[in-house]
């Protein structure tokens, strides 16, 4: 055999044998077209493949495995569309190819979107490609596109807003991030809503927006939101209207119907008031725009204007307003913001007194008379016994003594004889101890920014003068007594004013006074007194203290004979001694609530009734029984139910 022969049957073996393989192998090759057909194949000799006949290098997760594919087709295909047909197999199977650069990551479609992947869906991405798509957003709100978009986008997927550059970030496969962003550009247009201007001549612009906002409340009968928005402009007396085409037309006709001028009165209206007094506002609002109206034509160099008439009606509370219909509209606005229903204040003083006193007294006090004298020799040590230590002696002898025995421990001893040394003694112990504690909770509910005060007490009578008057019918004296009376007990007086928020500014002037329970030394009754003149500022519904007096007094006094009652021992029998400790602690707390509405007024009012009569009933406390068919005397039972604010306009007339 020549070697060209050798040569011939080697081509000859060559091509028997590719033939062989082609004929073998799940591809079938046939002039640059790829035919493939697998059944039950292992996701990775389909990998293995792709990469043969594509070229492209492919890193596989080792997640990816184990998965049986099949995958044939009928008619042949480039390698081109038999790699988007490897990709549409991937996705199938929940996998996805990320390109990074010339190398092709295979991996799960959970954790697709955590690797850099090409930005864009352009000509040259596969519609099974994982791509990431920045969407911007000109004429809605990108956040509300979120909740209509999210249930097209795959759980492996993302979709997020960025208020604010108003962006859409989309990462998914191509194929969805462009049908999305279609979706997108459909909704994201500009509509016809446009903003109107209509100015009024006749009617008050806020009252026609609140009638045609009342109306547009109804609900459409194909129960579609109402789109529409209405707002008054009270400085230019104009109406904006914002809203589809249609139902701005709409409007704009029901607004040339009510702006008309009035049939009946003119310029002249009656304003019924509900929380303001029209006497007092009456005065102030014709002084305000008649210098108003007179300084405007001075300044235009006009004559002047018809007149602005206020009068009030207190009968019914009203106030007759006569005014050009400019005027009338400020005033009645000026007068809308006057008219509301004024916060009140719930103010309670918290008044704490606790005193603690304790005496502790010892002493001996002697006399003695010398036989046969008339003036007694006394050794006095108690300055109480002092004057009546010799009445006490003559007691003994047979008189009475029940006046001399003070408070504690008295013994008393001694001998009266005629012709003999006479001596009497007082031996007098006491040790008391007495604990006060008093707690007082005035309360007064009073209108912001007005003053309101609360007394309770007593009228005592002080003595003030007296003289006799001798000029009487035979000589006779008129003694004569003066008396002045003076309120003993709490006063409170406040003025609220709540500010911005929660707080309040309270002028408070508290009084407490009370008569003391002693007045040795003093020609009268003796009163104490506690009074605090203060500005707080308080949080709504908390309790500061305005002040108080934290005091504590110890007294000690000795009394002894010279030389005597200095003996050890038996000096204590010429000596006195007393101590006295006096501690006072006194705090005023206050604690302020906004009522700001009816229903917390009956709240409040509901807690302090239900008090009184629980107390009332023996709830609260021990009762004393009564008599045998005597009925208690008691309040009324309280109705429970709210009172319900009223819902009518300040412009309603009564009928």
């Amino acid at each position: 055999m020549t070697q060209q022969q050798t040569i011939n049957a080697r081509k000859i073996l060559i091509a028997l044998v590719a033939l062989i393989a082609v004929c073998n192998s799940p591809v079938a090759f046939a002039q640059g077209l790829i035919t493939p057909n697998y059944k039950e194949a292992d996701i990775r000799q389909i990998v293995e493949a792709v990469a043969e006949i594509t070229g492209k290098t492919f890193i596989i997760d080792p997640r990816v495995s184990g998965q049986k594919v099949t995958m044939i087709s009928s008619t042949a295909m480039s390698p081109e569309a038999f790699y988007e047909a490897f990709l549409s197999v991937l996705e199938v199977h929940q996998y996805a190819a990320v390109t990074s650069g010339d190398i092709v990551k295979i991996i799960p479609n959970a954790t697709a979107r955590q690797y850099a992947g090409p930005i864009g869906t352009g000509s040259s991405q596969g519609p099974d490609d994982i791509v990431t798509q920045i969407v911007q957003v000109k004429n809605i709100g990108a956040a509300q596109l979120v909740p209509i978009l999210r249930p097209l986008v795959p759980q492996y997927g993302h979709l997020v807003a960025h208020p604010g550059s108003n962006m859409l970030i989309i990462s998914d496969r191509a194929a969805n991030v462009r049908r999305i962003m279609t979706i997108i550009s459909r909704i994201d247009r500009a509509t016809d809503d446009e903003i109107e201007v209509v100015p009024l001549q006749h009617a008050s612009a806020a009252e026609v927006v609140r009638v045609m906002t009342a109306l547009m409340q109804q609900p459409r009968a194909d129960g579609a939101p109402v789109t529409i928005n209405l707002v008054a402009d009270a400085r230019t007396n104009s109406v904006l209207i914002g809203g589809e085409k249609t139902a701005r037309l709409r409007l704009r006709a029901l607004l040339a119907h009510l702006d008309t001028p009035l049939e009946d009165g003119g310029d002249t209206r009656v304003r019924y008031l509900r929380y303001a007094d029209a006497e007092e506002l009456a005065p102030k609002l014709q002084q305000h725009f008649t210098s108003q109206q007179t300084a405007a034509a001075g300044a235009s160099n006009t004559v002047q204007a018809d007149p602005v008439s206020v009068w009030a009606d207190p009968q019914n509370n009203a106030l007759i307003v006569s005014a050009p219909q400019k005027i009338m509209r400020s005033l009645m606005a000026v007068v809308d913001k006057l008219d509301i229903r004024r916060a009140q204040v719930l103010v309670e003083a918290i008044i704490v007194e606790v005193i603690m006193d304790s005496v502790s007294e010892l002493g001996v006090t002697w006399a003695i008379e010398g036989s046969g004298g008339d003036a007694p020799i006394g050794v006095t040590n108690f300055p109480a016994f002092g004057n009546g230590v010799v009445q006490l002696g003559s007691a003994l002898g047979g008189g009475d003594a029940s006046g001399l025995i003070g408070e504690g421990l008295t013994i008393g001893i001694g001998r009266i004889a005629d012709g003999k040394v006479s001596f009497a003694a007082i031996l007098r112990a006491l040790q008391g101890d007495a604990n006060t504690n008093i707690i007082s909770t005035p309360s007064i509910l009073t209108t912001d920014n007005e003053e309101a005060s609360l007394t309770v007490g007593q009228e005592v009578p002080f003595v003030s003068g007296s003289f006799a008057n001798t000029g009487g019918a035979g000589g006779s004296v008129n003694p004569f007594t003066t008396v002045n009376r003076e309120s003993i007990g709490v006063k409170l007086t406040i003025t609220p004013q709540i500010n911005e928020g929660d707080s309040l500014l309270l002028k408070i002037s508290q009084e407490v006074s009370s008569i003391a329970s002693s007045a040795s030394g003093a020609v009268d009754l003796i009163t104490n007194q506690r009074i605090i003149e203060t500005t707080v500022i308080v949080d709504d519904g908390s309790i500061v203290v305005l002040g108080g007096l934290i005091d504590d007094v110890l007294r000690e006094s000795d009394q002894r004979v010279p030389v005597l009652g200095s003996i050890p021992i038996i000096g204590n029998l010429f000596r006195s001694r007393k101590t006295e400790l006096v501690k006072t602690n006194l705090m005023v707390f206050i604690r302020a609530k906004i009522l700001r509405d009816a229903e917390q007024t009956f709240i409040e009012t509901n807690q302090k009734y239900n008090y009184i009569r629980d107390v009332q009933l023996g709830i609260a406390g021990v009762s004393v029984p009564l008599m045998p068919n005597v009925e208690r005397p008691t309040l009324p039972p309280l109705d429970l139910r709210i009172p319900a604010s009223s819902a009518q306009d300040n412009e309603d007339l009564p009928e």
